[in-house]
């Protein structure tokens, strides 16, 4: 495995010499409403995106419907304060009958349709429909049984990176590669919603890639398009980012989730920066030789007549650039033309006795 070698989900390349990989994550922002989620899909195509990401999970298959301690949302910052995780998973799953029309109406807008499995049973359902490849959410990899079951399909897999040391990130990539990972990408995410761009540390990118040996990305939180577009120029191949139609319509994600005419402007401007990085180049490019004529040179200013002598009164560096470089204009000050020089001549080697 390489973090230079490209992998392949469904029919698309991912790597550093293909364009940024842009994934929407619908998320809960279907509002418990098929129809919006079809229009979310179709919302998300027209915007560019490559992929849609589901989740697949229940309330019962990822916490208990409890009231014990833990089981209840206390932090009064938090955008779910006061609820129960059970309350909160079942207003933002995504029912698993849902998953076939949705995967369906991707597929034929020219998306690529993948889902976050949380536990065996979804992996289950996954295969069944043919899911290209797979992502684990920051708060499951440190499940390593879970990302053992994913590895063994023997597809893709993504790993949001949130909130993981290195030794647990070490443990995770470990189990993936041995239980048969043969395509990894590890997204640098820092699990807050919304997340902070001074708390994102997107230089840990081109570390975590060196590190782990393999594609790194962005799980972005943070607002805007700002942070994403600059972890390209860090090396990112693949970015995520939660999408709604629009915030003002609420919902569990709705607070930090792109609009359409945002994510239209991440995938714009994360080509645009991954067009931009290029190599290390000094010197005018081809695109850049027609524009040498616009340089400073030194010109004749005055006519002048043959045997007349140069001066700062009838030779100067203006613009264009077909005379002797500006650097010479000392030398020649003092020198004789040898024939005549009307107001505008470029000065040369051969004009000079």
């Amino acid at each position: 495995m390489s973090a230079e070698r490209e992998i392949i989900i469904a029919n698309r390349k991912v790597g550093p010499n293909q364009k940024p990989f842009i994934i929407a994550e619908m998320s809960g922002n279907h509002n418990q409403s098929l129809e919006r989620a079809l229009q979310i899909v179709e919302a998300a195509a027209r915007s560019g995106a490559h992929a849609l990401k589901l989740q697949t999970y229940t309330a019962d298959t990822m916490t208990l419907d409890c009231d014990a301690p833990g089981f209840r949302i206390e932090d009064p910052k938090s955008l779910w304060a006061g609820a129960s995780l059970y309350q909160l998973y079942e207003e933002a799953h995504t029912p698993w009958e849902w998953h076939k029309p949705i995967f369906d109406r991707a597929r034929e807008l020219g998306m690529i349709p993948f889902s976050t499995p949380f536990d065996d049973t979804a992996v289950d359902f996954l295969e069944s429909l043919d899911a290209p490849c797979y992502k684990i959410a920051s708060f499951e990899n440190t499940d390593l049984p879970l990302i053992r079951r994913v590895a063994a399909t023997g597809k893709p897999m993504i790993i949001s990176t949130g909130m993981a040391s290195v030794a647990e990130l070490h443990k995770s990539v470990e189990a993936a590669r041995t239980a048969g990972c043969k395509d990894l990408v590890l997204l640098k995410c820092t699990s807050t919603y919304p997340a902070t761009p001074e708390n994102t540390n997107i230089v840990t990118i081109p570390h975590m890639r060196t590190l782990f040996d393999c594609q790194v990305g962005l799980s972005d939180h943070t607002m805007g398009t700002g942070v994403s577009v600059a972890s390209v120029a860090f090396g990112a191949t693949v970015i995520e980012k939660h999408f709604t139609l629009a915030r003002a319509d609420g919902g569990v994600d709705s607070t930090f989730s792109m609009e359409p005419a945002e994510l239209a402007q991440l995938v714009t401007e994360t080509e645009r920066a991954w067009q931009a990085i290029g190599r290390v180049s000094y010197g005018a490019t081809q695109a850049e030789k027609k524009s040498l004529q616009f340089r400073r040179s030194l010109y004749i200013t005055r006519d002048l007549k043959a045997g007349d002598v140069l001066s700062a009164d009838n030779v100067r560096a203006i613009r264009p650039g077909h005379g002797l470089p500006p650097e010479f204009l000392e030398q020649v000050l003092g020198s004789r033309v040898n024939a005549d020089a009307p107001r505008g001549t470029p000065l040369s080697w051969q004009l000079l006795r």
